[in-house]
C-alpha cells in the first residue's frame, strides 16, 4: 500500500494539529504502509520532521529552500494531484477541509481519507455556517473514510450530515513516547509542587491565567513552581493587548519557568519530570468535540491532569476523577488537594489507564483494519469481473457495493433506476452487453428486464444474479421471470428461501441463502449511561411492526420501574402516503398515539426520534431492540443492536427462530418485559450483551457476508452452469 499525506498544518510550530501530522505519518509506516509525507511550509526548524525522515519507507518532500511562504490550498491540491498523476496512490489522507473541499472535484476523490477537526461542533453553528453543510456532503461523498477524532464528533456529523453516516471511522489522537522516556513508578508530589503546561499561548486556553497560580497556591500554603513549554503565544483580535501581558508574565513571573519551544520529544522529558499537567480552559471550549493530544501525553507520563469537567472527558477518567475544574477557584481547590498523596495517586493511576487506549501500536492497528475494509483479498479462484448492479433502491446494498468496488480485478457500474419500474433502456442495454454479472438489488421490473434481454442477447458466460426481499415475493414479478436466464435468486433467510422454492416452484438450487449485513465495526461503540433502561424500536410502519406491542412491553416494565424508556427511530406513519392513506393502518396508529398521550405511565416513557442512517449513533442509547413484527423475512434491526452491544428482544415472527437464538425470542409482551426486568435486576445486561455482540460477529458481520457475496459475484459460469449454492449456517439454539 501506497499512501500520500498531507495535512494543512504548519510542522515548524509545535501543536496538537502538526503532532497528529507526525502520528499520522508514523502509524501509516507501522501499519505497513509506504508514505509520501508533503510538507505545507519551508523547514525553518526540524523538530518533527527529522524523526520522520529517518523512517524507511517514508517521503518527506520538503518545500524549496527559497520558498518564501506555505503553499495555499490551490497549490498544495495541484501538487498532490500531480504527485498522485505521476505515480498513483493507494490512499491520500489529508487534514483541512478547505483542501478537502477543493479535492472533491480531482482524481483523487474516491480515495481520500479525510481527517475532520475544523468544522462547526453543535447544530447552531453548522445552520449558521453557509454553504458548510453542502461542503462537507461533498467531502463526505469523495472520501472512502471520515477520520474523526472522538466518538462525540463521530456521532454529530452522522446526525447532521446523513452522507457520512457509515463512513465516519475513529482515529483518536496518538502518543507515542520518545526512546527510553517511561513514566516514573510510584510517583508521588514533590516540593514544590511542579505544574506543567504545553502548547500554545491563547486567551481560551486560560495560560495568562495559568501563570498566577504559584501566587494562589502558596496562600494556601501549597509550595507551586509553574513550567510552561512553547513558543507560540497567539495575537487575538478581541484582546489586543494579550500577546503582551502573556509574553510579559511568561519572562518574569516569579515561580514560572519558561522552557520556549522544544523538539516533542525534549518537550515530553521536561514534562516528566513535573508532577501535574494543566489543561483547563475557558468554558467556551466545553462543547469542543476534539480532544486534547496534552491531556493523553501527560497520562502517558504518569501525570495526572487538571481540566474541565465535560461530558467527553468523564467518559475518559470516570464522573470522579478528583481532578475536574471549571472556574480558577476550582483548579486551585483540586491542585491543593492534590498535594495529598493517596488523592494525587488516584488520579495518577486513573490518566496512566486512560491513556494506553491511544497508543502508536493502537493507531497502527486501527488502521490496519481500516485498509482491509477498504482493501479486500479478492477470493481464492476469482476471475476479473465486471459488474453491473441495477436497482431503484440500494440503500440495502450500499456497503456490498463498496465491496465489490474495492476487489482487485472486479469493475463496478451502477444502472441506477428513478423508480421502481422507470429506467433508460439503452442505458441497461449497454450495460447488459458490457457486463459479465448482473445483479439485481430487488426481484422486481429490473429482474424481469433484464431476463428477458438475458434470454434474449446474452453470452453464454454471463450471469444474473437477484436479490429477492419479502416485498417482491407477494407481487407479480417472481410469476415473470424465466428463471431458466437467472444464475441465483438470492434471499436474505432460511424460511424466506423455502417460502420463495414454494411458492415460485423455482428449482432449490436455484435459491440460495446470504443473509443480511450488519457493519459490526460501526456499530460497536461505548454506551451512554442509562442504557440498559431503555428500549429501542427501528421503523414503526407499516401496522405490521405492531409498534403497540413494544408499547405494552414498555407498559409493564414501567409499572414497577419507571426508568424504562421506548425510543422509536422512525419516519411517522403520516409521512408514508401509501401507509395513511389506508383507512385501517391510519385508524390503527391514531388509538396507538391516544393510548400513549392519554396514559400516566406512557406519556414521558416513549420518545419518537426521526428516521436516518445515523443509526449506529441512536444506539449508543438503547440498552434493547426490540422485534415485535407480525412477520419479518430477516428483520436487521435487531442485529444492528447487537453489534451495538444491546441484547435483542423478540416475539416468535415465523422464521425468527432460524435467524437468531431461541434464548432472545419471548412468547408475548409480558413474557419479553418479565425477561428484561430479570436482566437489569440480576446483573446479567452486561454479559447477555457481550454474549449477542459475538453472535452477530458470528454469522452476520460485513466481512463474513461481504465475502459470500464475492464468491458468488466472482465465480465463473453461466446460467446453464452447475450450481453450488451458498452454505449458511444460522446461529445454533440455546441449550
Amino acid at each position: 500500500m501506497r499512501a500520500l499525506v498531507y495535512g494543512d498544518v504548519d510542522l515548524n510550530i509545535i501543536d496538537g494539529s502538526a503532532i497528529w501530522a507526525q502520528a499520522m505519518v508514523q502509524a501509516l509506516h507501522e501499519a505497513g504502509v509506504e508514505v509520501t509525507f508533503v510538507l505545507k511550509a519551508p523547514v525553518r526548524t526540524d523538530r518533527l520532521v527529522a524523526p520522520l525522515e529517518k523512517l524507511p519507507e517514508v517521503t518527506v518532500r520538503r518545500l524549496p529552500e527559497d520558498a518564501t511562504g506555505s503553499l495555499t490550498v490551490e497549490a498544495a491540491a495541484r501538487l498532490l494531484t500531480e504527485l498522485d498523476t505521476a505515480e498513483p496512490y493507494d490512499l491520500v489522507v489529508v487534514r483541512g477541509r478547505r483542501l478537502a473541499v477543493r479535492l472533491t472535484g480531482t482524481p483523487l476523490a474516491g480515495r481520500l481519507w479525510t481527517y475532520l477537526t475544523d468544522v462547526p461542533q453543535n447544530t447552531a453553528e453548522m445552520a449558521a455556517s453557509k454553504g458548510v453543510r453542502g461542503e462537507l456532503a461533498a467531502v463526505a461523498k469523495a472520501s472512502r473514510f471520515l477520520l474523526c477524532q472522538t466518538e462525540e464528533l463521530r456521532c454529530f456529523l452522522e446526525g447532521v450530515l446523513h452522507k457520512a453516516a457509515g463512513k465516519c471511522v475513529l482515529f483518536p489522537p496518538v502518543v507515542a513516547l520518545p526512546p527510553g522516556l517511561e513514566p516514573k513508578a510510584g510517583h508521588t508530589p514533590g516540593r514544590p509542587l511542579k505544574l506543567v503546561y504545553t502548547g500554545k499561548f491563547a486567551p481560551r486556553w486560560n495560560t495568562y491565567e495559568m501563570t498566577g497560580l504559584p501566587r494562589r497556591l502558596a496562600a494556601r500554603g501549597v509550595d507551586a513552581e509553574l513550567h510552561m513549554i512553547g513558543d507560540k503565544i497567539h495575537n487575538d483580535r478581541t484582546d489586543p493587548g494579550f500577546s503582551r501581558r502573556m509574553r510579559v508574565a511568561l519572562e518574569s513571573t516569579p515561580g514560572l519557568v519558561w522552557h520556549g519551544g522544544h523538539p516533542r520529544a525534549e518537550a515530553m522529558r521536561v514534562t516528566s519530570g513535573c508532577d501535574i499537567g494543566l489543561s483547563w480552559r475557558h468554558p467556551d471550549l466545553d462543547a469542543s468535540l476534539e480532544l486534547s493530544t496534552k491531556v493523553l501525553e501527560m497520562g502517558s507520563l504518569g501525570l495526572p491532569v487538571v481540566l474541565n469537567r465535560t461530558p467527553m472527558h468523564e467518559n475518559l477518567l470516570g464522573a470522579d476523577y478528583p481532578l475536574f475544574a471549571n472556574t480558577e477557584q476550582e483548579v486551585v481547590d483540586v491542585l491543593a488537594e492534590a498535594a495529598d498523596p493517596a488523592t494525587y495517586t488516584w488520579a495518577r493511576n486513573r490518566c496512566l489507564e486512560a491513556a494506553r487506549d491511544f497508543t502508536l501500536a493502537a493507531a497502527a492497528d486501527r488502521l490496519r483494519g481500516y485498509l482491509r475494509l477498504a482493501f479486500p483479498p479478492a477470493p481464492a479462484g476469482a476471475a476479473p469481473t465486471k459488474v453491473v448492479v441495477a436497482g431503484h433502491d440500494l440503500k440495502f446494498f450500499t456497503r456490498l457495493l463498496d465491496y465489490l468496488r474495492s476487489l482487485p480485478g472486479v469493475e463496478v457500474r451502477v444502472d441506477q433506476w428513478p423508480a421502481l419500474g422507470k429506467h433508460d433502456p439503452e442505458v441497461s442495454r449497454e450495460l447488459a452487453e458490457w457486463a459479465d454479472v448482473v445483479v439485481c438489488e430487488w426481484c422486481g421490473p429490473n429482474a424481469v428486464w433484464y431476463s428477458e434481454w438475458l434470454k434474449k442477447h446474452g453470452r453464454p458466460d454471463q450471469r444474473l444474479v437477484v436479490r429477492l426481499h419479502r416485498f417482491e415475493l407477494y407481487g407479480a414479478w417472481p410469476g415473470r421471470l424465466d428463471i431458466n436466464a437467472i444464475d441465483q435468486v438470492v434471499c436474505v433467510s432460511p424460511h424466506y428461501a423455502d417460502l420463495t422454492r414454494k411458492m415460485t416452484g423455482w428449482p432449490a438450487d436455484k435459491v440460495t441463502v446470504i443473509p443480511n449485513w450488519v457493519d459490526d465495526a460501526q456499530f460497536g461503540r461505548a454506551k451512554l449511561p442509562g442504557a440498559e433502561h431503555h428500549l429501542g424500536v427501528i421503523g414503526m410502519a407499516p401496522w405490521r411492526k405492531r409498534l403497540d406491542l413494544a408499547v405494552d412491553v414498555l407498559e409493564h416494565l414501567r409499572r414497577k420501574d419507571p426508568r424504562f424508556m421506548l425510543f422509536v427511530k422512525s419516519k411517522l406513519p403520516w409521512d408514508l402516503p401509501w401507509i395513511w392513506n389506508r383507512t385501517e393502518e391510519r385508524e390503527s396508529f391514531e388509538a396507538l398515539f391516544r393510548r400513549i398521550r392519554r396514559s400516566p405511565l406512557l406519556a414521558s416513557g416513549v420518545v419518537f426520534d426521526p428516521a436516518g442512517p445515523d443509526v449506529a449513533s441512536w444506539l449508543r442509547r438503547v440498552g434493547f431492540v426490540l422485534s415485535t413484527s407480525d412477520d419479518e423475512s430477516f428483520h436487521l434491526a435487531p442485529a444492528e443492536g447487537m453489534a451495538s452491544g444491546a441484547v435483542p428482544a423478540l416475539l416468535p415472527w415465523e422464521g425468527s427462530d432460524r435467524i437468531y437464538d431461541r434464548g432472545w425470542i419471548h412468547e408475548d409482551p409480558a413474557a419479553m418485559a418479565e425477561g428484561i426486568a430479570a436482566m437489569v435486576a440480576e446483573g446479567r445486561w452486561e454479559e447477555e450483551r457481550a454474549q449477542a455482540r459475538a453472535e452477530v460477529r458470528r454469522s452476520y458481520a460485513l466481512d463474513l457476508v461481504s465475502e459470500q457475496w464475492a464468491e458468488l459475484v466472482t465465480r465463473s459460469g453461466g446460467a446453464a452452469a452447475a450450481r453450488t449454492p451458498t452454505t449458511y449456517q444460522a446461529p445454533a439454539p440455546s441449550a
